[in-house]
């Protein structure tokens, strides 16, 4: 009995057991929520061994395929693969162009990011792809240098006279890493389960907000083009049919999704595709065509590796992001805009994506804070449908260059005629479902909700909220020190600002909550006392500082003019100067120079951030008012207010609240502007304390964690920890 099923076991194809454990993997995963023990380091394990066998791979098949080549052949070899290449990367380029048909019309704004005001690396091919030390590419997983050195290798190979003794040492030696590779391939039911139970656990549905019209779109795309569009190409004009063609990339494409990589596969399709030529049908036993067969036969060891280098097959995909970015965010894009994408964009995605995407993104005008849902697509399933997309489109390619090397294209007019007619039908139709699918979904803009209903994450303590000054017993404190009177009335008085969103802002529940006021919080804590904030206009706090009234005020930008007329603390926080505009007048707010020198712009910047000297030495040309809030900005009487001029992370939270504005931070990047506590003037006693408080504060990292959670909207899973420690200790308390 065991025996028998033993036997029935070792008689399902290894595809079939990978997919049954990923299912089972992602189900475990999905319905547990926790990463079992041991999965996490069989998962790197699995990965790290075919990752072991890909780069000596691709180095041993680039130089036996290449230097195999016959000569004579060579250049009208790499014309057809050129030629090939280029027309299959057309096709899914119109597809990919075609897809943001389906994306609807929803409003959308997110919390402030650091890749907002980030500058965008520079591109440098050359560095790239030209390897000054051979072998420190090799050490450090260059690929694309590795490949054109392996690429100049084999050429130099080709005019060798006795080649055969280092071509076969050469085979013999791929061959072994061949063997390797089924070998580590005999575990990978196991590897995949792993992989499939970690990435089903760690999801965080939280990520899925405002991504599900790309992650579904491009899912639906690269489901096209993998099992429809690619095959049925392939399948009309060779003798391949389309059931071969997704049996020998069936493997490939399960592990690469599984596994997120295309480079990991690379092996697995080498081997299939070269298996599947083999089977070509001979039309002549020529000794000609037998080297012909062979040649063709070498082309997956020497495509396939290249094609991982090249802006082919699942790269393209970011254009589909830049596409989706630009309509999330507002920007207008027509077909004319295009050809831009895709002169300026492939040669873009050379390198990495992730070092694309941001140039992409500045193409149509696109905040940089988009890049951080390229970034949470990417790890959680688009990564997967890249690798997935390239499989199919190397197999293709690798079977149409040999297809044309033997000759042996069959035109099947039948399945053309219905191809030509279907399948862009079918892919309209598809991508038509899913725009009236996304329309019929009852979407609610929740960027507003989201912000609105944050409250405190580390400490909440006791306070008392005045909406203005009550100055009948300020007399009584004003010879004394702040720390002093503190410590005698037992709270610390603070002003805030209205309208200093992000910084302080009233939630859902009417709570005074914000950055700022849990900073004030925690020194609270510190103090030993409670709090009584006082809503003040800007105008007041010079006063109500001076008298002994307040003790200090919320944050204010270091500037010229409030450091001429506060007693400021040292810097706690930063943030960029943006400017916050209509969605579509973004363009016109790119670059600092063109601003600079425009004479028909109105700038409003709000009273706190305003310095005449500033607006003197910069804004020469252009109008700019002094508002007391920003706030104005928004009202139909201000309309004709083109811009207002303030910090990106205050900018960002009013997009929250009016999600048809966008922040925009001009180019060239300038230096930031300092965030500080206005305090009592001439206290040096407390100056010397906030600077070694706030000191302390930014040494343990804990107002950076406040930054991440009120200013970029993140959820950190240590302020958590914390926040719930704290919540159970005011539970037993009360």
């Amino acid at each position: 009995m065991i025996t028998r099923l033993k036997r029935l076991i070792s008689q399902i194809p290894l595809s079939v057991s990978i997919i049954f454990a990923m299912i089972v993997g992602l189900t475990l995963g999905t319905l547990s929520g926790t990463v079992y023990g041991g999965v996490d380091e069989l998962a790197n394990a699995f990965v790290m061994l075919l990752q072991m066998t890909a780069l000596p791979y691709i180095v041993l098949s680039l130089i036996v395929g290449i230097g195999g080549l016959n000569p004579a052949k060579v250049t009208k070899t790499l014309k057809i693969s050129l030629l090939i290449l280029m027309s299959l990367s057309a096709a899914v380029l119109a597809f990919i162009l075609l897809a943001p048909i389906a994306f609807p019309d929803w409003q959308s704004a997110d919390f402030y990011s650091i890749n907002t005001i980030s500058t965008t690396p520079e591109f440098d091919i050359i560095s790239l792809f030209i390897p000054t030390n051979p072998f420190y590419a090799l050490a450090n997983g260059l690929i694309p240098s590795v490949v054109l050195f392996s690429i100049f290798i084999g050429i130099g190979l080709i005019k060798v006279k006795e080649k055969k003794r280092t071509l076969a040492v050469l085979t013999g030696l791929n061959s072994a890493v061949v063997n390797v590779s089924n070998m580590v391939m005999r575990f990978a039911p196991i590897g995949i389960f792993c992989i499939a139970q970690r990435a089903a656990s760690t999801v965080d549905s939280a990520q899925l907000d405002g991504l599900q019209v790309y992650i579904v779109t491009a899912a639906v795309l690269v489901f096209l083009l993998s099992f429809i569009i690619l095959p049925a190409i392939v399948a009309t004009i060779t003798p391949f049919s389309y059931r071969q063609i997704l049996a020998s990339s069936r493997q490939a494409m399960i592990t690469a999704f599984a596994t997120g990589s295309f480079f990991v596969v690379i092996p697995i399709i080498v081997e299939k595709a070269k298996q599947l030529i083999e089977q070509m049908p001979s039309s002549a036993n020529s000794n000609s065509h037998k080297l012909a067969k062979q040649d063709a036969s070498n082309m997956p060891s020497i495509m396939v590796p290249i094609c991982f280098s090249l802006p082919v097959g699942g790269k393209l995909l970011a254009l589909l992001f830049t596409l989706f970015a630009a309509w999330f965010s507002g920007s207008q894009v027509n077909s004319g805009d295009y050809l831009q994408l895709l002169v300026a964009g492939i040669p873009q995605l050379f390198g990495s994506t992730t070092i694309a995407i941001p140039s992409l993104l500045e193409l149509f005008n696109v905040p940089g804070s988009l890049f951080d849902l390229f970034l949470v697509a990417e790890n959680i399933i688009v990564g997967r449908l890249n690798a997935l997309l390239s499989v199919i489109f190397a197999i293709c390619l690798v079977l149409l260059i040999a297809a044309s090397m033997l000759r042996s294209f069959t035109f099947k007019w039948r399945s053309f005629s219905g191809y030509l007619l279907l399948l862009p039908l079918i892919s309209i139709m598809a991508f038509l479902a899913l725009r009236f699918t996304f329309d019929a979904i009852s979407y609610q803009y929740q960027g507003y909700d989201k912000f609105i209903e944050r409250d405190f994450v580390m400490l909440d303590v006791k306070a008392k909220v005045l909406t203005e000054p009550k100055l009948s017993d300020r007399s009584i404190f004003e010879k004394n020190n702040v720390l002093d009177r503190v410590k005698q009335r037992g709270f610390i008085r603070v002003g805030y600002f209205r309208d200093d969103l992000p910084y302080t802002f009233h939630n859902h529940e009417g709570k005074l909550v914000g950055f700022d006021i849990e900073i004030i919080n925690l020194l609270a804590d510190d103090l030993g006392v409670s709090v009584e904030f006082v809503r003040i206009f800007h105008s007041q706090a010079k006063e109500l500082l001076s008298s002994g009234y307040l003790d200090m005020t919320t944050g204010m930008p270091v500037t010229p003019k409030n450091m001429r007329e506060y007693t400021l603390t040292v810097p706690y926080s930063s943030q960029s100067m943006a400017f916050l505009v209509k969605d579509d007048r973004r363009k016109e707010f790119s670059d600092w120079q063109s601003i600079f020198s425009r004479d028909d712009l109105i700038i409003g910047i709000p009273e706190i951030f305003y310095s005449e000297n500033i607006v003197r030495r910069y804004f020469e040309k252009a109008t700019v008012w002094e508002i007391s809030t920003p706030r104005l900005f928004f009202r139909e009487e201000y309309q004709n207010i083109d811009a207002m001029l303030f910090g990106a992370a205050t900018a960002s939270a009013w997009t929250l609240i009016n999600p048809e504005y966008t922040v925009i931070v001009p180019k060239p990047a300038r230096p930031d502007i300092s965030m500080a506590f206005a305090i009592n003037t001439n206290d040096n006693t407390f100056e010397i304390f906030m600077r070694n408080w706030i000191m302390m504060m930014q040494k343990n990292h804990t107002i950076e964690q406040l930054f991440h959670y009120w200013i970029a909207g993140k959820q950190p899973k240590s302020l958590l920890k914390f926040s719930q420690m704290a919540k159970d200790k005011e539970k037993k308390h009360d």
